[in-house]
Parts: C-alpha cells; structure tokens; sequence
C-alpha cells in the first residue's frame, strides 16, 4: 500500500529477437495500481512490450456487487402471459452474442438446431451464441432440449448464469451436471435422462435466487447465485439480460423455449 494506493506487480516471460534474429527469454514486470471509490475500484496497468519499444497502459474498473437479496417466497410471485421466444419457422428474435463469429444455427423440422461443424484440414471455424434480441429481468423459463452422446451446450439466464445442458447421465452429482448453475450450483440428485431424449427444464430465475426443475425432477432448490458465471456477457448482477443458447462447443436441438415475466 502506497499512499491509499494497491500496488501490485505482476511478471511476465516473453520471448525477443536481437538484431541478428536469435530469440532471447526476458522477464518484463507489469505494475497494476488500484484506488478504491466508494463502491468501486479503479485499476491502472503499466506493462513494458514484449519487444522492448515502450509500455502500454490500460484502465479498468470493478463495482462491488449489490447484497444479496432474501430468498422470494415462490408461490407470491405472479407471472405473465407466456412469451413464445422461439416460433418453429426461423431465427426471428435471435443473433449472435458476436456478430464475427460463424452461426452453426438454423431451423429444421420445426427444430432449433446447431451443427457448428468443422472440416478436416481447413482453419478452425469460431462458431457463436446465440442470445435473444430481447432482455428480461426475473422470469420462468420452460426448455425442450434433446442432448446426444457427449454433445454439451447451455442456457444462459440474463446472459450471465448459465444452466448446464450436457450428456451427463450416469455421472454422480457434480456442478458441470445437466440442470446444474455451472461451476456454482450442483443439482442435489440426478434427473438426467440417456442422450437422444427430449429432456425438460423449468427454471425459475427471481431475485438473484434460481429454481431448476429438470424432467419433472427439482435438481436446485430457489438457491442464491452468488455471481456470474463463465461465458458471462457482462459482470453486472442488477441489469436485465438476454436468454442465451451455447452454441460453440457440440451440436444441440432445442425444440420449444417458452418465458413467462415476473409482473412486478
């Protein structure tokens, strides 16, 4: 600490050329300075380039999170009318979260389908998610989902929670399950069915607090999330955000997708 100041220095190996072409491992020190503001705080990065010709500097900030609210009483919350997200004939409501990224996404038979499908021998293809043009706040949401051997998707609440939706049947509980918050919330029993089944899941998202009933079967239990989670398109637990569909890993057929808002 340095007059209210967090200095922290961070080492990085990189590799430079001298002026005959030969390499040479140096050690170039990054200095990170940090000031806190009431409820956020402000970084300074300093870092030497790798090929020794000046530094850069960059800024960031990170806003402490909000308190957590109470856990809702579930059966007082009111919802509306269901809003049909996915209409069985096309994309209509939908984009890429990156719009550089190659759409493995369509529509057939009635079906949301993705094949983000790689040819031998060609550049690795960077195929995308795809999230709602609409955002919501708090809500319930009703899935069709049919999951082949080792294909592995998910469903992001806000566009930041995301739902596991995997092959995992048979596997002991663990929070990269079907049904699971990933890496946050592990379903307290398997309800996963074999892969090539049309599974459900009915998540109820409200105040910070999820329910996820997979296949009829309550796997989390209107727990806390306690933060976003990997794949996140944003940090910011107050805001409203998309429903978003993981569509870089494995193929996946989504068949209905059905949300009813809370009315406040």
């Amino acid at each position: 600490m340095e007059d209210g100041h967090l200095i922290l220095k961070r080492t990085h190996d990189v590799e430079r050329k001298d002026a005959d072409g030969k390499k040479t491992k140096t050690t170039v020190v990054e200095t990170l300075t940090a000031t806190i503001d009431r409820d956020r705080i402000r970084f300074t990065s300093v870092k030497p380039r790798a090929n020794g010709s000046g530094e850069d500097t960059a800024e960031f900030e990170g806003r402490r999170q909000p308190p957590m609210p109470p856990a809702p009483e579930l059966s007082l919350v009111k919802f509306g009318a269901p809003i049909h997200l996915f209409n069985g004939k096309d994309l209509t409501g939908w984009r890429l979260t990156d719009p550089k990224a190659v759409s493995g996404w369509s529509v057939r038979d009635g079906l949301l389908v993705n094949n983000p499908h790689q040819e031998e021998g060609q550049p690795h293809k960077n195929y995308g998610n795809l999230r709602t043009e609409r955002e919501f706040n708090d809500f319930n949401l009703k899935v069709e989902v049919k999951v082949s051997p080792h294909e592995n998707s998910g469903v992001y609440v806000r566009g930041i929670y995301e739902v596991q939706v995997a092959d995992t049947y048979g596997r002991p509980t663990d929070p990269h399950n079907m049904g699971a918050v990933y890496s946050r919330i592990k379903p307290i029993v398997n309800a996963e069915k074999p892969p090539g089944q049309w599974q459900t899941l009915d998540i109820t998202f409200v105040d910070r607090h999820i329910t996820v009933i997979l296949n009829g079967t309550r796997v989390i239990d209107n727990e806390a999330v306690a933060g976003c989670t990997g794949g996140a398109l944003w940090s910011d637990v107050s805001r409203p955000g998309p429903i978003y569909l993981q569509g870089d890993h494995t193929g996946i057929q989504y068949r209905s997708l059905d949300l009813k808002p809370v009315e406040k």
